[in-house]
C-alpha cells in the first residue's frame, strides 16, 4: 500500500495551491465587505434598528388615536457639496395620522447636482414606527443648475408606537436626513 505524504509534494505545487487559496480568501473577503453595506441597510429597513424608517404603501395606515406626537425634520449636506436644504417645519399631529411635509433643497452650483440622502429617526427606538408613504429619499434627485426643488415626504406614525412603554414619555421624534453626492 502505497504512503502518500503531502510534504514530499513540489514545491512548486504547494505554492501553487496555497496561492489559489489565498487567492480565494481575498476575494471572499472583498466580496463580503461590498455586501455589507446594502445587507446591513436591508436588516436595518426590515426591524427598524437604529432609527431607520419603514417604508409602506397607502393603504397601510390602521387609524388614528387621540395621543399626539411631534415630528421635527433636520436635515445635514456632505461638506464640499454645492447644495443647500432647508427641512421642513416641526409638524404635531395625531398618531396614525397621513402627514405630507416639504424640505426644499437648492443647487448653488452652476452645474446639474445629483444626490441622495440617506435617513433615520431619533429616538432610535421610533424608527419601526415612522412610516414612509413617499420621499424623496427613495430616488435620486438631480437639480439643474441653479433649481429650486420641493421634495415632499409622506409618512404617518404607526399607533402601536403608543403600546411602547419605551415610549410613553416621548412627545416628539426627529427624522434626518444626510445628503451627499450620489
Amino acid at each position: 500500500m502505497a504512503n502518500v505524504n503531502l510534504t514530499t509534494q513540489a514545491p512548486d505545487a504547494r505554492n501553487k495551491k496555497l496561492a489559489i487559496i489565498l487567492l480565494c480568501v481575498v476575494a471572499g473577503m472583498v466580496g463580503l465587505a461590498y455586501a455589507a453595506v446594502p445587507i446591513y441597510q436591508i436588516f436595518c429597513q426590515v426591524t427598524g434598528y437604529g432609527g431607520t424608517t419603514q417604508r409602506a404603501d397607502e393603504s397601510a395606515a390602521v387609524g388614528i388615536i387621540e395621543r399626539e406626537m411631534g415630528v421635527r425634520f433636520t436635515a445635514s449636506v456632505d461638506a464640499g457639496l454645492a447644495l443647500e436644504v432647508k427641512p421642513a417645519k416641526m409638524s404635531v399631529d395625531k398618531i396614525g395620522s397621513k402627514v405630507t411635509v416639504v424640505y426644499t433643497a437648492i443647487n448653488l452650483s452652476d452645474q446639474p447636482l445629483s444626490t441622495t440622502a440617506g435617513f433615520n429617526v431619533a429616538p432610535a427606538v421610533a424608527g419601526s414606527y415612522f412610516n414612509k408613504i413617499e420621499c424623496f429619499c427613495f430616488t435620486e434627485q438631480t437639480l439643474a443648475p441653479g433649481e429650486v426643488k420641493e421634495m415632499p415626504v409622506v409618512y404617518y406614525l404607526d399607533p402601536e408606537l403608543d403600546l411602547d412603554k419605551e415610549l410613553d414619555t416621548v412627545r416628539e421624534v426627529t427624522l434626518f436626513y444626510a445628503f451627499y453626492a450620489s
